[in-house]
């Protein structure tokens, strides 16, 4: 079965299932050290009552059978162990049989906790990495090649995430037609880092390439991924590139990363030996029958399941990071087809006070990686993925889309709850609760290099208004509209 395997790209393999594994340990991580607040048993948006209205069949998980927070806890350590084994060869040193098992494992697991999470897990890269999961299982282990319909399977995941977006984006915004998107991008995305200060502030033609040039990228170069060697290394190398540079200029959690990986597969390992040091691809033995067989069913599996996201590209009404399917398979993505013009941000504020008058000492909560300080430089949190902060950037976009955790964030601020504590940078209250909080809007710039210069401080930001009232313990209220 020569024309099934690639032996050429088993470097592409192990860089890429070593990466994905990687990132499956953050992802878990990530889960374990923020469930209890987000989705726990006494979270703002509880995993038990979730289960209570969604049924197995909408939201595959293994939670349906059982759920505690220890469970939970047990299940996301494990799967940060499991992946940690991978990162440092695990699949290796057992039979082929045991390494599919061990990757399927880590899908399933994922999945479950991707299924329960609501809107803290309603983002495009939960399905990225499920279905980056699911091509990590079929591409075997050193008693194998790599299949060659695994590798066309992850060139048209790598297609379909590269073009989606460059399709929304034609599609939404007229600044990405005229090419003055990247002026406001920089400075009013989800959570900047500790570069996109001087993203920002780069010239402005040299904004105008770089939307060109993510045209180019996104629409053009991926049809490449397609050809013959050496076209589609070539287009790999590209989207490399682009991707690194978008690792540069934001956070966003491990989209860019997993795509990345995506793109090594394409990029055969005799371009990497040229230029690096690397071992010799070990002699793999003629592929068994039902491994052949098992990639086969997987490949024709993804081709039917294509169509979903091939005609959702082609409708002029496309969708956004979507799956069509409970499992997360062959799924559709998209990012950023509109861009805001100003950036605003939700600042919560307490006191300790028992009233409050026009004399009262409000106290800033200062958040991980979201704008707050305005003399505090944004941190690099990518990989990891602070998904409180994240929602907080569209509540202040949005107030509906808080609605359902709004509330119980507050309450569980004015309990000084450690569980969500630990989601923040610092409480201004660390002895004991605060009697009011409170939620104020403000708009936020990037200060200008004079400023910066002058007085240390990297926004400058303006009071919008009031955001969200007052509130105690005892006072009954609405979440905002």
């Amino acid at each position: 079965m020569a024309w099934f395997a690639a032996p050429d790209y088993w470097l592409s393999r192990l860089v890429f299932q070593h990466g994905v594994a990687a990132i499956y340990f953050i992802a878990f991580l990530g889960a374990a050290r923020q469930f209890r607040a987000l989705i726990g048993e006494h979270g703002m948006l509880p995993i038990p009552r979730f289960l209570e209205l969604v049924p197995y069949r909408r939201a595959p998980s293994i939670f349906h059978l059982y759920y505690s927070d220890r469970f939970f806890a047990a299940l996301a350590w494990s799967g940060a162990a499991i992946s940690a084994a991978l990162v440092v060869g695990a699949a290796e040193l057992v039979p082929l049989w045991a390494a599919m098992a061990l990757w399927a494992l880590l899908w399933a697991m994922y999945l479950s906790i991707v299924s329960v999470g609501q809107r803290w897990y309603a983002f495009g890269w939960e399905s990225l990495l499920l279905e980056a999961g699911i091509l990590a299982i079929f591409l075997g282990n050193d008693e194998v090649a790599p299949p060659v319909l695994t590798l066309w399977a992850a060139r048209w995941l790598l297609f379909r995430v590269e073009f989606g977006a460059g399709l929304i984006k034609m599609r939404g915004d007229p600044c990405w037609r005229d090419l003055t998107c990247l002026k406001y991008h920089h400075e009013t995305q989800p959570m900047p880092g500790p570069l996109s200060w001087f993203f920002h502030h780069l010239p402005g033609p040299l904004h105008r390439v770089e939307t060109a040039a993510n045209h180019v990228a996104q629409l053009v170069v991926p049809i490449g991924l397609f050809a013959p060697q050496p076209v589609a290394g070539v287009a790999a190398a590209i989207i490399v590139i682009t991707q690194s540079w978008l690792l540069l200029s934001g956070n966003f959690a491990w989209l860019n990363w997993v795509t990345i990986l995506l793109a090594c597969t394409v990029i055969p390992g005799s371009w990497i030996a040229a230029v690096l040091p690397v071992p010799e691809s070990p002699s793999a033995p003629e592929t068994p029958i039902w491994f052949a067989a098992m990639v086969i069913a997987f490949a024709v599996v993804t081709v039917g399941l294509s169509y979903w996201p091939v005609r959702n590209m082609a409708s002029p009404s496309q969708r956004m990071n979507a799956s069509f399917n409970p499992y997360h398979l062959v799924n559709t993505y998209g990012a950023f087809g509109t861009i805001g013009r100003v950036r605003t941000e939700v600042v919560i504020e307490g006191t300790d006070e028992p009233d409050i008058d026009t004399h009262t000492v409000w106290r800033e909560y200062e958040f991980k990686g979201k704008p707050g300080d305005p003399h505090r430089l944004p941190h690099q949190w990518a990989p990891y993925h602070l998904r409180l902060d994240w929602l907080m950037w569209f509540a202040a976009i949005s107030p509906s889309y808080a609605r359902q955790w709004l509330l119980p964030f507050l309450e569980r601020l004015l309990d000084n709850d450690p569980a969500t504590l630990r989601l923040l940078r610092r409480c201004p209250f660390p002895d004991s609760p605060p009697t009011f909080v409170r939620m104020r809007m403000y708009r936020y710039r990037f200060t200008t290099r004079r400023e910066l210069w002058r007085e240390h401080t990297w926004w400058r930001r303006t009071l919008i208004g009031e955001y969200f009232p007052p509130v105690t313990r005892i006072t009954p209220t609405d979440p905002p509209r």
